[in-house]
């Protein structure tokens, strides 16, 4: 059955550190489906992704519950669809109880390994099915909660490869850059770690730190402590076109995580053309080829992350390999076109 209609139900729209649902309505609509946003909280940042205006998505959202009801009556959706296991799915599930229509929801970290609802498992099967992000994902569902791996289908999320591409090429002095929230499970004094070795080895470079959060004040003190102000940018929160900007002007993507579930900042980075040099947690092996597409590197090893940031920054050769075989992963693998035929092709055998 085809899908015309569809309804998402959102923690808070728009969002800059959830592009990835921004992208996925945006595509959902270039395909003519109508989508109608319901968001359980009011957005309260000035700074918007151009792709929210571009695809008219704000004209589509609904920010008070109290209207969710009628909103949903007259837009009639065919599905149901949240993004987290946490609030926004027991609120889809509700909801399209009462449309008498299926539900889905897509899980993504947080709401797996740090802060799952108490009740995942009778979510999970009260959903016509399961989408997560990664393998590592859907086996941690299946081993935590015990919801059968066939009812869990794992769709990553995809970027817009014909706007993320490369263009030009990295600037002078080499640029390290990370894409990332400033909270404690990005582990981003690690970044900062490194970055004083690199510094103490003579190595030349520039670092950029993109994003927004509770630990910027500590990141700021350990940067002076550590005396790399004047090589380390904290540029703050940045809208899409800014940080495609950061990525054609890379040499090396980095992100330093305790724990992920597949890094969409990654993705974009591979589109571009950029390697990457990550912690091998969650699903980013799944992403990052180790030696093909990138480097790996074990969560909490500043000595491992700055020797893999300096192989990189030092061989040219090396980092344009491994940069065009992450761009080809990425296309064939994380584009956004691809996501979302994988997406509706679920919602289609829901519906059948």
């Amino acid at each position: 059955m085809s899908i015309r209609r569809v309804a998402y139900v959102v923690n808070t729209f728009p969002k800059l550190s959830e592009t990835f649902i921004a992208n996925e309505l945006a595509e959902l609509r270039r395909r003519g489906i109508e989508v109608l946003i319901l968001s359980l909280r009011p957005a309260n940042e000035k700074l918007r992704h151009e792709v929210v205006t571009e695809a008219a998505l704000l004209e589509r959202t609904v920010d008070d519950p109290a209207r969710f009801r009628a909103a949903l009556r007259e837009s009639a959706p065919d599905i149901v669809h949240a993004h987290f296991a946490t609030e926004p799915a027991a609120t889809a599930s509700e909801l399209a109880a009462e449309l008498s229509v299926p539900f889905t929801f897509t899980a993504h970290g947080h709401d797996i390994y740090r802060r799952p609802p108490a009740d995942f498992a009778r979510r999970a099967l009260s959903a016509a099915a399961v989408v997560t992000v990664s393998q590592a994902n859907a086996r941690s569902i299946v081993e935590r909660f015990g919801v059968p791996s066939t009812h869990i289908r794992v769709i990553p999320s995809g970027v817009d490869t014909a706007r993320f591409s490369p263009n030009g090429g990295p600037a002078l002095p080499p640029a390290i850059v990370c894409v990332a929230r400033l909270v404690p499970v990005k582990n981003l004094g690690l970044l900062l770690a490194a970055c004083a070795l690199l510094r103490s080895r003579g190595v030349e470079f520039r670092a950029v730190l993109a994003g927004e959060g509770r630990v910027r004040a500590e990141l700021e003190a350990e940067r002076e402590r550590l005396d790399l102000t004047e090589v380390f940018e904290l540029p703050g929160s940045a809208t899409q076109e800014q940080v495609l900007s950061l990525w054609q002007h890379a040499t090396v993507a980095a992100l330093t995580s305790h724990s992920e579930g597949m890094p969409v900042s990654l993705m974009e980075a591979g589109a571009c053309g950029v390697p990457a040099v990550a912690t091998a947690v969650g699903g980013v092996p799944e992403l990052i080829d180790d030696g093909i597409t990138g480097l790996l590197v074990p969560a909490g090893d500043a000595g491992a992350l700055a020797a893999a940031l300096e192989r990189i920054l030092g061989d040219r050769d090396l980092a344009m390999r491994l940069g065009g075989a992450a761009r080809r992963k990425v296309e064939r693998s994380f584009s956004i076109v691809g996501q979302i035929d994988r997406l509706v092709a679920l919602w289609s055998e829901v519906l059948v």
